[in-house]
């Protein structure tokens, strides 16, 4: 069970319907070329339909269903493939079930039901959701679509290979975020066929890395505790058919931080105007880490999805001003008597730095009869005027530490 160069090509010859599978743009980001020191040109595959690539797959496998042979389709996801699925199975005239976990972003589970499916949500992980639709699946009449492991669905997330070497033929480097794998393996198998001199680089989440110890083994390695912002790319494990085309084609694996991808999201956002979820950012999170040297190359680092539920989208700007130093939590030990939050206030806004919340912590061991810790939350411009203003607190005797 393999995937050829033949088959993506007659995936994309399914792929005959721009109300399901759109062609999406190449944009050059000029702020991303001068950090990676290379031309950087940004697959925007977050625009598709649906927000993934996963609709390429999906739509390739059910276009080829026989009329009256199936009575409903079944998938597991936690968010693109369901929305693919479902959005497939709607156009082709199949109802579907997805199962997904209990704590799949609220943004997904809305999206896939407003494409025609009905939801399931089951189990804590993509994995106990893996175990309902299986059951689910059982009987003759139901088909079963994986996310990942399907030469079917691997052809038709490799038109996007397709694509890319059509639109960047000068392209030296390609980087392709990893779940489970049908994405680089499609991708990687186009490329090799078309354009074998580029370049593919693989990245994985860390929390989620099963790739390397999967090439390292030489058989697939899974993984029960996936945890990482890149709910996209969690799978916590690839397929023989995805690791097989991963060691025949793809030249270079890299592991990012959920930190990096946090960078990668804000950076995204400010720079390119570009909303995209975690599984999305990892691709330019690689680019910018320092184990990947792409310098003088041209390099196409796919945004596969832009699905981000608005909380996450909290929590990793957050994550990535405190980082920068643009999110401070300041402790700062007073003597507890009228007038001192009314200076520190003062102080930290002739910095020009904004304060958004405060609150009194008393009843702390550590401190002394009569004192109290204020605790700041404080958004700044960045790293100099954090200094500045931790300076200007401590110029008026005030102990303060910063706590995040």
């Amino acid at each position: 069970m393999s995937v050829t160069l033949d088959d993506i090509r007659a995936a994309r010859r399914r792929h005959d319907n721009p109300e399901v599978v759109q062609t999406t743009p190449v944009d050059y980001s000029r702020s991303l070329s001068m950090r990676a020191d290379a031309t950087v040109l940004l697959k925007m595959e977050h625009l598709q339909r649906t927000g993934s690539f996963k609709v390429r797959g999906a739509y390739n496998k059910l276009s080829q269903v026989t009329p009256g042979t199936v009575e409903r389709v079944v998938a597991a996801s936690a968010g693109n493939h369901a929305q693919g699925v479902a959005l497939a199975a709607t156009t082709v005239g199949l109802p579907s079930i997805i199962v997904m976990p209990r704590n799949a972003p609220q943004a997904k589970v809305d999206a896939t039901r407003g494409y025609g499916a009905d939801v399931e949500l089951t189990g804590e992980d993509f994995r106990e959701a893996m175990d309902r639709a299986h059951e689910l699946a059982a009987d003759e009449e139901t088909l079963f679509v994986h996310a990942y492991d399907d030469p079917a669905i691997v052809a038709g997330q490799g038109t996007l290979g397709l694509e890319v070497a059509e639109q960047v033929p000068e392209a030296d480097t390609v980087i392709v975020p990893i779940g489970g794998g049908g994405l680089i393996g499609g991708v990687s198998t186009a490329l090799a066929g078309v354009a074998p001199d580029v370049r593919v680089v693989g990245v994985q989440a860390a929390g989620a890395a099963t790739v390397p110890q999967s090439l390292d083994k030489g058989l697939p390695v899974s993984i029960d505790d996936a945890n990482t912002i890149a709910d996209g790319i969690a799978t916590g494990g690839i397929s023989e058919l995805t690791l097989g085309l991963i060691q025949e084609h793809v030249d270079e694996i890299v592991t990012v931080t959920d930190g990096e991808i946090a960078g990668a999201i804000l950076l995204l956002l400010e720079r390119a105007k570009q909303m995209v979820e975690g599984a999305g950012a990892a691709a330019v999170a690689a680019l910018l880490s320092d184990d990947l040297d792409v310098a003088g190359e041209t390099v196409v680092p796919l945004l596969c999805g832009g699905n981000i539920d608005p909380g996450r989208v909290q929590e990793v700007l957050d994550h990535a001003m405190t980082d920068r130093a643009q999110l401070l939590r300041l402790q700062v030990r007073i003597e507890d008597r009228p007038g001192k939050m009314a200076d520190i206030s003062r102080r930290i806004g002739a910095q020009g730095a904004n304060i958004r919340e405060v609150r009194h912590e008393r009843a702390m061991g550590t401190l002394n009869v009569g004192e109290a810790f204020l605790v700041f939350q404080v958004v700044t411009s960045g790293r100099g005027q954090a200094e500045n203003a931790i300076a200007a607190i401590e110029a008026g005797g005030y102990e303060v530490e910063r706590i995040n």
